[in-house]
C-alpha cells in the first residue's frame, strides 16, 4: 500500500464545513489512501476529518468583531501553523474564512506546501487590494461563480471555476407541503422562515429585527407560522432568548435543517450570505438583510471598501435587483415586514422572479464538488 497522502483543511463556519465535507467525499474517490486533518464541523468530521479544532472557533465577522477576538484568533492560528508544519501535509485547503486562512496560506506556500483557497474571497465587492495578498498566498483559487474566475485571472491569479455544490444537490423543484409535514408544521397554514445567520455576532444584531418583523406579520395574519433553523448551539440559545420578547410569534426552532425550513416556507427573511443562494435554488422569495457592527460599517463607508452594487448573491448573479436588500440602518422590523407584505401581496411578481431563479439554477449546475476535487488532485500530481 502507498504511503498516506495527508491533506489539511481549515473551514471556519457552517457553509465552509458543508463545502469541505463534499470536497473530501469526492477526493476519497480520486486520491488513494488519502487522510484529512484540520479545522471543521460535523460534515467534515463525517468524512473522516481528524478534527484539531471545531470550525465554530473561527466564526466571527466584521472588523469590530474580528478585532475583539483578535488575540484568541492569532494564538489559534500560530498553534495551527505549527501543527500543520509538524505534520508536513501534501497540500493545504483553506475553505473560505479568508481573513484567517490567507495569512496561514502565505506561510505554508513559502514552506513549499501547495495551497488552495476554496471559495473566492469577495475581493470584487469588498477590499479589492486583497487580490495581491491572494496571489502570494495561493497556488490555486477555486471559484464558485464564473464572474469570480474572470476577476482573478484578469489580475494574474491562477483560478478555476468549479461551480457551487449546492446547485447540484438541490432539486429543480421542491414540494412545500411535504417539507412542512417533515418538520411537523401545518401544511395548510402559511409559513415564513427566519434565517438570522450562522455567527453569534450576526445573530445578535439581527434576531430582534427579524422577530419584530414576524410579530408585525403575525398581527396581520394570525394563521402565519414561523420556522427558524439554527446553525449551532450558541446561536440557538441567542435566538431563543430573543424570541421570549415576542410572545405573539409562534416560531419552531430547528437545529440545522435550513434547507427543509426554506422549502417549507412561502417567504424567507434571511441574513446575507450562503442562505440567500440556498433560498434562490429552492426558489422561494426572500427579503435579505445585512447589518455590520457600527464600527465596521463606519470604517467601510469612510474608506469606500464596498465596490459592488448589490450584496445578495441572487442579485449579484442576475446583475439586477431581483430581491429586496436592506442594509445597516435600513434594517428594522417595520421595513422588513413591509417588504415581506409586498411579496405576499403580489403572486405575479413572485412567479416572475422564481422563473429567473430557475434559470440561474440551471446555469450553476456543474458537478461542483467533483470538479473541485479534480483540481485539488491535479495539484497533488505536480
Amino acid at each position: 500500500m502507498s504511503a498516506p497522502t495527508l491533506i489539511v483543511l481549515v473551514a471556519g463556519e457552517t457553509s465552509g464545513d458543508q463545502l469541505g465535507g463534499a470536497l473530501m467525499r469526492e477526493l476519497r474517490a480520486l486520491v488513494p489512501n488519502v487522510q484529512f486533518a484540520g479545522v471543521g464541523g460535523p460534515h467534515m468530521r463525517d468524512q473522516g476529518l481528524d478534527c484539531w479544532w471545531d470550525s465554530e472557533e473561527l466564526a466571527v465577522m466584521g472588523l469590530a468583531e474580528v478585532l475583539s477576538h483578535l488575540p484568541r484568533l492569532l494564538k489559534l492560528r500560530r498553534a495551527l501553523r505549527e501543527k500543520i508544519l509538524s505534520h508536513a501535509p501534501a497540500l493545504f485547503v483553506g475553505v473560505d474564512s479568508p481573513d484567517f486562512n490567507l495569512g496561514l496560506e502565505i506561510t505554508l506556500k513559502r514552506r513549499e506546501i501547495p495551497t488552495v483557497h476554496y471559495v473566492s474571497p469577495t475581493v470584487w465587492a469588498w477590499r479589492q487590494k486583497r487580490v495581491h495578498k491572494i496571489a502570494r498566498a495561493t497556488n490555486l483559487v477555486m471559484c464558485l461563480f464564473p464572474f469570480e474566475r474572470d476577476f482573478f485571472t484578469g489580475h494574474g491569479v491562477e483560478a478555476r471555476y468549479t461551480g457551487h455544490p449546492m446547485a447540484d444537490e438541490i432539486e429543480m423543484h421542491t414540494d412545500r407541503q411535504t417539507a412542512r409535514r417533515q418538520l411537523g408544521l401545518d401544511p395548510d397554514r402559511p409559513c415564513i422562515a427566519l434565517l438570522p445567520g450562522s455567527r453569534r455576532g450576526e445573530v445578535g444584531r439581527l434576531a430582534d429585527h427579524l422577530l419584530g418583523a414576524a410579530d408585525i406579520l403575525a398581527g396581520n395574519n394570525p394563521q402565519m407560522q414561523f420556522v427558524a433553523p439554527m446553525a449551532g448551539d450558541g446561536v440557538h440559545q441567542l435566538f431563543e432568548t430573543a424570541s421570549v420578547r415576542y410572545p405573539g410569534v409562534h416560531c419552531t426552532l430547528l437545529r440545522q435543517q435550513a434547507r427543509q425550513a426554506i422549502a417549507a416556507s412561502d417567504l424567507v427573511l434571511c441574513a446575507s450570505g450562503t442562505a440567500t443562494l440556498e433560498t434562490m435554488l429552492i426558489k422561494r422569495p426572500m427579503v435579505v438583510v445585512y447589518r455590520f457592527s457600527h464600527v465596521t460599517y463606519v470604517i467601510g463607508k469612510s474608506l469606500r471598501l464596498m465596490k459592488s452594487r448589490f450584496f445578495s448573491l441572487p442579485n449579484i448573479l442576475a446583475g439586477d435587483a431581483l430581491v429586496p436588500e436592506l442594509e445597516q440602518y435600513q434594517v428594522n422590523a417595520e421595513r422588513i415586514a413591509s417588504e415581506a407584505q409586498a411579496w405576499l401581496a403580489d403572486p405575479a411578481r413572485t412567479a416572475a422572479v422564481m422563473k429567473e431563479f430557475e434559470s440561474l439554477h440551471r446555469r450553476l449546475r456543474k458537478d461542483a464538488s467533483k470538479s473541485a476535487a479534480q483540481a485539488v488532485a491535479g495539484l497533488l500530481d505536480h
